[in-house]
C-alpha cells in the first residue's frame, strides 16, 4: 500500500513506515566508511517523525523529528536526538545525561512510493554543548507495509 501525499493526490507520500540504514562517508572530515545505524522510522502526515534506532535502549534509541516537503518527492528533516547515558559513572545504574545531537537528512522519495534515498549530516554533541563528532552519509529506506517480514529487514542491509 502506497499513501498519496497530502498536497497532491497524484503522488505518492512519504508519510508511512520505513526501514533506513544510515551509511558514514566521512567521520570530523575525514573518510570512513561504516553504518551507523539501522533503524524504523515513522513519518506522520502533521510533519513529525519519529525513529526507533537499533541502538542499545540504554544508549537511548527512540528520539525524534520533523520534516517538510521541499519539492516534488524531495523532503527535509530535521531530527533531535538525545545521547545515551553514561552508566559507567552514574552511581544509580540510570546513568547520567551524555549530551545530544543533531540530524538532518535530505531525501528524494522513489515516484513508486516504495523506498528513498539521500544524504545526512549527525553532528553529536557534549553535555556543554562542544562539537564532539560530525558525520556525513547516505542513507536508504523501505517502506514497512502489512506484509513485510521480520526477515526482509535483513534482506535490506
Amino acid at each position: 500500500m502506497v499513501l498519496v501525499d497530502w498536497q497532491d493526490n497524484h503522488e505518492a507520500s512519504i508519510v508511512g513506515i520505513w526501514h533506513v540504514i544510515f551509511t558514514a562517508q566521512t567521520l570530523n572530515g575525514q573518510p570512513f566508511s561504516g553504518v551507523i545505524d539501522n533503524s524504523v522510522v515513522v513519518w506522520h502526515r502533521d510533519g513529525t517523525e519519529i525513529m526507533n534506532s537499533s541502538r542499545p535502549a540504554q544508549d537511548g534509541n527512540f528520539c525524534l523529528g520533523v520534516w517538510t516537503r521541499t519539492g516534488k518527492f524531495t523532503y527535509y528533516l530535521n531530527h533531535i536526538p538525545w545521547a545515551g547515558n553514561d552508566l559507567e559513572n552514574a552511581p544509580s545504574g540510570i546513568g547520567n545525561p551524555q549530551g545530544g545531537a543533531q540530524l538532518t537528512e535530505k531525501v528524494r522519495l522513489n515516484p513508486d512510493g516504495n523506498s528513498y534515498s539521500g544524504n545526512f549530516t549527525l553532528d553529536a554533541y557534549d553535555s556543554a554543548g562542544n562539537l564532539a563528532a560530525s558525520f556525513t552519509g547516505v542513507l536508504k529506506a523501505k517502506r514497512i507495509t502489512t506484509s513485510t517480514s521480520f526477515a526482509d529487514i535483513f534482506k535490506q542491509q
